[in-house]
């Protein structure tokens, strides 16, 4: 007769607890991703973070030129936004604005596409013309737009030195001094500016583009027409869609240009909100309203921006 033993059972295997050696080390890890990180958020805080909290700060304040040396600037709440937004000034400013905006974006984003095509064709020195349109991109605003005040310039400006040898005009044109004019001037040189930028980025999405598709739409009995509807714009929208987002919210701040050709004249013509926040703030010394309106022109900024960052999630998720 066989006996059966009992034997006491064995626990089943779980998992080891990490020794202090592990959680130090993961622990130091740790530290060391996050410190990768300690850079990039100081840089932020210090130049983004506390000039854009001064800024708001400054706008609830009367803050004067007395302000800077004994540091005295009281509070008066909404005073400074209910100044502004009741001053004539902010409607044709914004007005101005959107004008400016709509123009050179639709002019930069045509004529970038063109050229983009255009380039998309090898030929001979393509690639150093190419280049050569860079320069207006790489130029500091400050070069550019002094350029386009001697172009344009009534008296001794090519511009209108061509436009009369052509007998385009019977007179010089008054490009900077008229209100008639001024805009499209801005605009014209903005255009050129912008313009590259568009070209870059969209030639990169052109030639994204598969050429296959093109050969199969030529055997299809397809034109020029044809494959630019069915092939290049659909599979173009996403970079079009971000050239322009990124174009509206760099032309909507655009200060310089504009500073240069006209400093918002003549007879604010061509005042933006940018350069009327800089004349309130340098011009008149009302830093608190031109605090104010710099924080308007920040908050249209930044709609702009999640609308964007929006678009972009909405077509990630589409994919």
């Amino acid at each position: 007769m066989t006996t059966v033993v009992d034997r006491p059972a064995v626990p089943a295997a779980g998992p080891t607890p990490p020794s202090s050696d592990a959680r130090a080390a993961a622990r130091r890890t740790r530290l060391a991703r996050m410190s990768f990180y300690v850079p990039s958020v100081l840089y932020l805080l210090l130049f983004f973070g506390y000039p854009i909290t001064a800024n708001v700060v400054m706008s609830f304040q009367d803050y004067t030129v007395t302000s800077f040396y004994d540091g005295d600037a009281p509070f008066n709440g909404f005073a400074n936004y209910t100044a502004i937004f009741t001053d004539d000034l902010f409607g044709a400013s914004l007005w101005h604005t959107v004008v400016f905006t709509f123009a050179s974006l639709v002019a930069q984003f045509a004529l970038g596409l063109a050229l983009a095509l255009y380039f998309r064709r090898r030929f001979p020195l393509g690639s150093v013309l190419r280049a050569l349109l860079l320069l207006p991109w790489l130029l500091p605003l400050l070069v550019s737009g002094t350029v386009f005040r001697w172009l344009l310039d009534q008296d001794y400006g090519v511009v209108n030195q061509v436009l009369l040898s052509l007998h385009l005009v019977s007179d010089p044109v008054p490009w900077l001094v008229s209100p008639d004019h001024a805009m499209a001037a801005v605009v014209i040189a903005n255009v050129w500016i912008g313009v590259p930028f568009n070209m870059v980025i969209l030639y990169g999405g052109l030639q994204s583009i598969p050429p296959q598709l093109y050969e199969a739409a030529s055997l299809d009995g397809a034109g020029a027409w044809g494959k630019f509807r069915h092939i290049t714009w659909p599979l173009l929208r996403p970079v079009s869609a971000v050239v322009l987002m990124l174009g509206l919210i760099y032309t909507v701040k655009a200060f310089d240009v504009v500073m240069v050709l006209t400093q918002g004249g003549p007879a604010d013509a061509t005042q933006l909100l940018s350069t009327w926040s800089y004349q309130l703030s340098f011009t008149n010394l009302q830093f608190g309203r031109g605090a104010a309106v710099s924080n308007v022109l920040i908050v249209i900024a930044m709609v702009f921006a999640l609308v964007y960052l929006r678009a972009v999630r909405a077509e990630q998720s589409e994919r």
